[in-house]
């Protein structure tokens, strides 16, 4: 009887059981890359971007025809949830030759509003645009478009795709981009609308011998600021050669150096996560922070080129680097 008893206090009290306690941060890394945490149902993404909604659900946005939406309730089930634009975004196609596809959103939540940064443009080109959305519900169909930030042409020497806000320790609005060219930029925003402040661009990290970089996101952790970047050719299946790299500053806008002491703007970078197995060309890295640890979300790409959402847990070892497991 007493057995039974126990048996169902416990029972019951693993119902009641809050959120998961934190993880204490693990500081030795792995002897080898980890595979990609469990996810199951609408799993296929191309440049995710994932943000922890009040309620404690995920909101995910990818690359697609109007930019799709993905929800979850606990990280691993996905579920489709329609576009941001279903009637479509014709403010767009001067950008992306009259196509629907809208490229590497960047969602993120703040003072009660979802915020939404994305590129229109074309394979290779620089007649390119990042574009701003907001929403209170981040729900299909519920975005208002707040037009241009920037756009660049032909004969600029940066590509104005891949969008990244990030809020400093000050509450300065940033907002990080670019995609091969010279690299990685920075512009400062208005709080107050999500838009530019200022002409001024700071140049973070650029490539030597190849200007195949992009991706960029910045995450701070500590004392420091990170600027994760993807190296080398996404968007080739599983003969993708995608991999995660980041350097750190104690200013957001730098200089930004590798484990190495290299600084970023002379292709500095430290490897985080590449191809291994079947997982193909992992990129277009985003990190959230959730109750349990940072989380690293990108994608890649299956045996079959099937693009496919990557989730690991963040650790940092002993020197303050960040390592998947």
């Amino acid at each position: 009887m007493w057995k039974r008893a126990l048996v169902a206090l416990l029972l019951g009290a693993a119902a009641v059981r809050p959120e998961p306690v934190p993880l204490a941060t693990p500081t030795i890394p792995p002897a080898a890359f980890p595979n990609p945490g469990r996810v199951t149902g609408d799993i296929g993404v191309h440049d995710p971007s994932v943000v922890k909604r009040p309620d404690g659900s995920y909101l995910l946005v990818h690359t697609g025809d109007n930019i799709t939406i993905k929800t979850s309730t606990d990280r691993t089930a996905w579920h489709n949830a329609g576009v941001v634009f279903p009637g479509g975004a014709p403010w767009t196609t001067s950008y992306t030759g009259g196509s629907a596809s809208l490229w590497a959103p960047d969602i993120s939540y703040r003072n009660g509003r979802y915020y939404l940064y994305y590129s229109a443009s074309t394979f290779g080109s620089r007649n390119s645009a990042i574009f701003l959305a907001t929403s209170t519900t981040g729900a299909s169909g519920s975005w208002a478009n707040q037009g241009m930030i920037i756009s660049t042409t032909s004969s600029s020497n940066y590509n104005a795709i891949d969008p990244n806000l990030v809020v400093d320790a000050q509450g300065r609005w940033w907002l990080s981009f670019g995609s091969f060219w010279t690299g990685i930029k920075l512009i400062q925003l208005d709080p107050a609308t999500g838009r530019r402040l200022g002409t001024s661009i700071t140049g973070l990290a650029q490539r030597t011998g190849t200007t195949a970089i992009e991706a960029p996101f910045i995450f701070r952790h500590g004392s420091y600021y990170y600027l994760w970047v993807s190296f080398d050719a996404c968007c080739q299946g599983a003969s993708s050669t995608y991999r995660i790299m980041v350097g750190r500053s104690t200013s957001v806008t730098g200089p930004y150096v590798d484990r190495n002491g290299v600084a970023m703007t002379s292709g500095g970078g430290t490897q985080v996560l590449a191809g291994h197995g079947s997982v193909h060309g992992p990129g277009h890295q985003a990190v959230v922070p959730d109750s349990d640890a940072e989380v690293l979300y990108y994608h890649y790409y299956a045996d079959n080129g099937a693009p496919l959402l990557g989730i690991n847990l963040l650790g940092y070892d002993s020197a303050g680097w960040p390592f998947v497991y």
